[in-house]
Formats: structure tokens, sequence, C-alpha cells
């Protein structure tokens, strides 16, 4: 896949993965905005393979649906963000980051989540007040990993799949 076809890829990811078009755009609508974008910001230099993708391939390692969309929510904030400090009054721009604010509004907020990584990341083990709070959870924590949350309700469902039959 060429370099310049990675934001087309990642955008329409995004809008087909969540089954809608939030301002009624089609694909070939969406591709005509993202070539206009693409040379606005002259995507086609050498220099953008660089590197590989930034995005597509983080999308590889998340492979379950609510990780999916907390990973896809991040990437379209990063999207609006850049758009931020684009010229609005084009109205390829405008189209795609209307889609892409309409999109972010039906997503879940996965910040919260993410910071909780980063905080269990930063969290010192070492130190000893840390160990015992720790410890102290252990426990809970071991609970919540071996209760079978998932696995009744899709033993359930087969049963009940097959009862149909």
């Amino acid at each position: 896949m060429a370099c310049q076809t990675y934001s087309f890829f990642v955008l329409s990811v995004i809008l087909i993965y969540f089954g809608q078009f939030g301002n009624s755009l089609s694909l070939p609508d969406l591709q005509h905005h993202i070539d206009k974008l693409k040379a606005d910001f002259n995507s086609s230099n050498s220099d953008v393979a660089d590197g590989g993708p930034i995005f597509t391939d983080k999308l590889t390692a998340w492979t379950e649906r609510n990780e999916k969309r907390i990973i896809l929510s991040q990437i379209v904030s990063m999207y609006l963000k850049m758009f931020e400090s684009t010229d609005k009054s084009k109205a390829h721009i405008k189209h795609i980051s209307e889609e892409l604010y309409t999109l972010k509004t039906s997503l879940p907020d996965g910040s919260k989540k993410m910071k909780d990584l980063m905080d269990l990341a930063k969290m010192q083990m070492s130190d000893r007040k840390v160990q015992r709070k720790a410890v102290n959870e252990l426990f809970s924590v071991l609970q919540k990993l071996m209760e079978p949350s998932g696995s009744h309700k899709t033993k359930r469902s087969h049963s009940q799949r097959r009862c149909r039959c």
C-alpha cells in the first residue's frame, strides 16, 4: 500500500467500521475530498514513507471490537486536532472535519482508559507503599481475572441457537 493512501485507508476503516457516514458522504466523495487534502499537505513527497505508517500499523494490534473503538476514537481525535490548525474555509477540509466530528460523537471516549493505562505504566512498583497497596488488592484483582464473565453468556447463546434448529 502506498504511503499516500494511508489517510484514505484509515478514514475509510473508521467510516466503514462504524457503518455510517455522519454527513452522508459517499466513499467516492470522501476519496475526492481526501485527494484534495493530500494535495494541500503535499503528501506525495518521498519523506512520507520514512518510518512507515503512523496509524494503520496500530490498528492491527487491536482486535476486539471494544478495543478497536478505543483506538479509533483516539485516531479520530488526532485527525480533529490536526484539522484545528488548517484552513476550514476549504470545502474539502470542512467536509472531512464534519464527518470526523460526527463520528467522534458516536465513539466512546477512550481517553479515560488511555489515562488509566498511562498511569499504570508510570506506577513505581519499587515504592513500598505502592507494594503494600498492590498486595492488599491482589485477591480482588485475581478474582476479576478468574470470574467467567463472558464464557457463560457465549455458551448460552450457542446452546440457544442449537435448540432452534
